[in-house]
């Protein structure tokens, strides 16, 4: 392994990366044992430098990071972790703990963010299935009509399409998006899982 230059504590810092979209996502401390734990669990674990105590990202609100890579800078004393977020990185609740204040920073923040808030969120459904949700409705259908939205959907964007009517697009693609990632949940498919697909795809 890696011979990681902890400094005079002990630590050394880590930089948390989405694998996917890049945008940096936190600055954290690691140990040693810290850095042991990420590699044996592919999990980001790091050291809290105000409470003296390890933690696991995510083992109380969710927000597991699941580690891809782990990279080392040329001086061995800084750490890369490239991971795939199952959930905001900032205990704010904001997808990155950096955030500007300027129209720039709206701008440039990662448009597809959407798409895992409403993964987590429909996971959450199935779980606790609340009463008068259309996607517990969906749940308690089970696949026959979950897949039936998703056909529906599908039909609906062609015919937009078909129409040229750039709003009715807008919300057809939409649904179809929603109707998606219920059949992944339902399936037990993650997004990420899709998404690497993808990458694969376009690295060939």
């Amino acid at each position: 392994m890696t011979n990681v230059q902890f400094n005079e504590n002990g630590l050394v810092p880590a930089i948390v990366q989405d694998a996917q979209t890049k945008e940096v996502l936190t600055l954290a401390y690691m140990n040693q044992e810290a850095l042991d734990l990420t590699i044996k669990t592919k999990e980001s674990w790091f050291y809290s430098r105000s409470r003296n105590e390890l933690w696991n990202k995510g083992a109380t609100s969710g927000n597991k990071q699941k580690v891809i890579d782990i990279r080392y800078d040329c001086d061995q004393d800084a750490i890369l972790l490239l991971v795939h977020p199952e959930g905001p990185a900032c205990h704010t609740g904001a997808l990155s703990c950096f955030q500007g204040d300027g129209e720039s920073d709206r701008n440039d923040r990662d448009p597809f963010a959407i798409l895992k808030s409403l993964e987590k969120t429909i996971a959450n459904r199935k779980e606790h299935m609340p009463e008068g949700a259309y996607t517990t409705y969906l749940f308690t259908e089970g696949i026959d009509k979950i897949l039936k939205k998703v056909g529906e959907e599908a039909s609906e964007v062609i015919i937009a399409a078909k129409n040229d009517d750039q709003t009715e697009m807008h919300w057809e693609v939409a649904d179809l998006f929603y109707h998606l990632l219920v059949l992944l949940e339902e399936k037990k498919i993650p997004l990420a899982a899709i998404m690497k697909t993808l990458e694969q795809r376009h690295k060939v």
